[in-house]
């Protein structure tokens, strides 16, 4: 109910206080609160309906007869769209929004009101953590700083879905069928436009109402086009892909900074070499090393210099924070910065002069790092080798001695990582790689090369360096932390290590020896991938943040990303931090950008809001390339269904279990009622599937063959079935009853219907059958 001012003059109001009632009122103003707060009846409460009618005609009020607001401004109760996160803080605007309207949708901040009371008197729960696209049901405020909201509910996605294949029934009706393997059911078209059957197109809804429908509003093309697998990622995990014109000109303004020498140590003599990926499209680091006549050796990591370019509250530095991160695709990269910086300016090419930030080391003999200090400098690149180039070459007759120092100084750093003995995981990495026309030409698992190992030690030595010069500066400090398995995590895997006959004890002190001595007392190979998996399920995830709980997994106590400030926002903010912690400003820039460098007030008091917000936009890049990948496989092998393949099972559920193919990845689900006329329970303490009858067990980590039964390259999606002695699939039993332990969420899938399978009514349902990070 809308409040009701103390001592409103009784009678008609005028147009002038019904826009006060309206905008002081602190819930809904319809013409029933109006009537009510002037206390109006009979025939003026008809007046007031007219007088609505005429302010509504003049532009002065909109909305409805049950909740007014001022022309221009928001509903006090209103469902918003977030459009942006901003430091970890969604912003929103009116979903409803007239496209013909005068002003442009407002946009709200959406903040929790502390102190809030929940049902039963307790506290109200916080909502989950908003991200783009999401729809919150919100109570609206007008400041003078500007709109806030206050959300109440969080509401179903409208967007999912949006992003599909048109397809047609028996009477010609268009359907929308899905891409996303988790949305089951197709969305009806009520119009179509210009898109034909077969095409990828993206839609938005036309009605509150599903039934309703949607409508196309792009064409993409061909859903089965390689260039298509990463379109699908981009919009269904609402990637910033496009840069406002505002960001791409102060990106040109940037490129005319100039490079003071006398304010910045010239390196440019020194043979430093960047070794990246034959693919790379940005190169933001850069090595360099020489024996120090003491056993020990000199070395340099040189990092492209993006905090010159990018000053902090400029609309670059808005839209890279908005970002986080750069998302790695087979086919093409969404930079973090627009391509004339991450591609050009800021990356560290052969030949050329470039802004760094210089971390100059000291590395004894046992590879120990001694001393470290930070300049900002000019360097010229010698050289651009691809990690196989630089690997030939060392393992050449005569190697170039730039390389053979780096390769010295390596060995050192290598030898105080074996002694300091972080987590060593075998985890193969697939790389997609296309031909000139974009096609699928090969998907193998990465090799893993010395030059990798090479470049991986010093940006480590380079990140602890950072991290440690900005503490005892007590500067703010963007750590990498990976914290120590939580207590649950590891009975959990001290539960399942018991099903090996294996002890696992949880008395000591938990550290990555402890796992990696694990992992070496398993001799077999099946067993010790079992053992493996295991050991990655206990692990938590990574984060930014800017209190420190050290790196468990690299078994370090302070750690920082310095190294990748081209494509990573932590990295920018550790070199802006390094700025002001040792006076390394430069001088006033010749353009109309700010003039510092370093932190902004913004950064240091937002901090834990911004490395929230970078945190999670990593996770979604991380999610999307996964996704994309994924797509890729399922394409390379939708050729191939009914063939055998050599799997290992990655996790077991009471409905089943994941399988993927070994030495090319792609997961795909086996059904627990494809395993035959048995019976089996899920024992949820060993994660495997049992055969009451037989005993056959399916536990993670097996390796056993499988039959290819499904692969969808629209939503990545691959099904398996169990063979026999003879290499044929084994009849499933129907309509089986679910395990004794657990939930299956495994149902039947509906009947087929040309390459669709066939759901409610008939109507096509999810497409079955079809035919770097740096």
């Amino acid at each position: 109910m809308a409040k009701r001012p103390t001592r409103r003059p009784a009678g008609m109001p005028s147009k002038s206080q019904v826009l006060e009632f309206i905008q002081t009122a602190d819930g809904p103003a319809g013409k029933r609160e109006i009537a009510r707060a002037f206390g109006l009846k009979g025939q003026e409460k008809i007046a007031l309906k007219r007088l609505l009618k005429d302010m509504a005609e003049e532009g002065l009020i909109d909305g409805k007869k049950t909740a007014y607001h001022r022309m221009g401004g928001v509903p006090k109760v209103t469902v918003l769209k977030v459009v942006d996160i901003e430091d970890g803080e969604a912003i929103a605007v009116p979903e409803s929004w007239a496209p013909d309207a005068p002003e442009k949708p407002p946009r709200l901040a959406v903040k929790e009101r502390s102190g809030g009371k929940g049902g039963r008197g307790g506290s109200k729960p916080s909502m989950p953590a908003l991200k783009r696209g999401d729809r919150v049901l919100s109570r609206t405020e007008e400041t003078d700083s500007g709109w806030i909201a206050y959300p109440m509910k969080k509401l179903p996605a409208r967007s999912e879905g949006m992003l599909g294949v048109v397809e047609k029934d028996g009477t010609g009706k268009a359907w929308l069928a899905p891409v996303d393997k988790r949305i089951r059911n197709s969305s009806p078209i009520a119009d179509v436009g210009e898109a034909e059957e077969g095409q990828l197109v993206l839609c938005e809804r036309v009605g509150r109402s599903e039934r309703a429908g949607v409508k196309v509003v792009e064409v993409i093309g061909d859903p089965l086009a390689p260039k298509s697998f990463s379109l699908i990622a981009i919009a269904k995990h609402g990637i910033p892909h496009t840069f406002p014109q505002e960001v791409l000109e102060e990106a040109e303004l940037a490129t005319e900074l100039t490079l003071s020498e006398d304010k910045r140590e010239d390196l440019r003599d020194l043979p430093i070499v960047a070794i990246d990926p034959a693919d790379a499209r940005d190169h933001d680091d850069a090595i360099w090393a020489e024996p120090d006549g003491e056993g020990g050796f000199k070395a340099l990591v040189a990092i492209a210099d993006v905090s010159y370019y990018v000053r902090p509250s400029g609309a670059l530095d808005r839209e890279a924070r908005k970002r986080g991160n750069s998302v790695y695709f087979p086919d093409r990269v969404v930079p973090m910065l627009p391509e004339i910086l991450s591609a050009d300016v800021c990356s560290l090419r052969e030949g050329e002069d470039r802004a760094a930030m210089a971390c100059h080391l000291r590395i004894n003999s046992q590879g120990k790092v001694t001393s470290h200090r930070f300049t900002r400098a000019i360097v010229r690149i010698h050289h651009n080798i691809p990690y196989e180039d630089a690997q030939a070459a060392m393992d050449g007759d005569s190697p170039p001695e730039f390389l053979a120092n780096l390769w010295a100084a390596w060995k050192a750093l290598a030898a105080a990582r074996e002694a300091r003995d972080p987590l060593n995981l075998e985890l193969p990495e697939r790389r997609v790689v296309l031909d000139d026309k974009g096609q699928i030409a090969e998907i193998a698992v990465r090799e893993r090369l010395d030059a990798h190992r090479v470049v991986e030690d010093f940006m480590i030595a380079a990140n602890v360096a950072a991290a440690k010069a900005l503490e005892a500066k007590n500067s703010p400090v963007v750590y990498r932390v990976h914290e120590q398995p939580s207590r649950e995590k590891l009975i959990a895997l001290r539960d399942y290590m018991e099903t090996f006959g294996r002890k696992l004890a949880l008395g000591q002190v938990v550290t990555p020896s402890l796992f990696n001595r694990m992992l070496k007392d398993v001799s077999d190979e099946d067993e010790k991938a079992q053992v493996m998996e295991a050991v990655l399920r206990s692990q938590m995830q990574a984060y930014y943040g800017p209190a420190n709980s050290g790196h468990f997994g690299l078994a370090l106590g302070s750690y920082a990303h310095f190294t990748s400030p081209i494509r990573r926002y932590a990295d920018l903010l550790v070199h802006r931090a390094l700025v002001d912690a040792y006076r390394l400003e430069q001088p006033k820039p010749n353009v109309s950008l700010p003039e510092a460098s370093g932190l902004s007030d913004r950064d240091r008091e937002n901090l834990q809001q911004i490395t929230d917000a970078i945190s999670q936009t990593e996770r979604r890049a991380m999610e999307a390339e996964r996704d994309t990948i994924d797509r890729y496989v399922a394409a390379w092998l939708s050729g191939r269904v009914g063939e055998n393949f050599e799997t290992r099972i990655t996790g077991v559920q009471a409905f089943g279990f994941f399988a993927t193919i070994v030495g090319l990845g792609g997961d795909g689900l086996v059904p627990v009622s494809t395993l035959g006329a048995e019976h089996f329970r899920y024992e949820e303490g060993a994660q495997s599937l049992i055969g009451e009858d037989s005993g056959t067990t399916y536990s993670p980590g097996d390796k056993l063959t499988l039959q290819l039964a499904e692969s969808n390259a629209l939503t990545g999606a691959l099904k398996f079935v169990p063979v026999d002695a003879d290499g044929q699939a084994i009849e499933p039993r129907g309509n089986r009853p679910p395990p004794r332990r657990g939930k299956p969420s495994y149902k039947k899938g509906p009947a087929k219907k040309g390459k669709y399978m066939a759901g409610k009514r008939g109507r096509p349902g999810n497409i079955r059958h079809q035919g770097r990070r740096k």
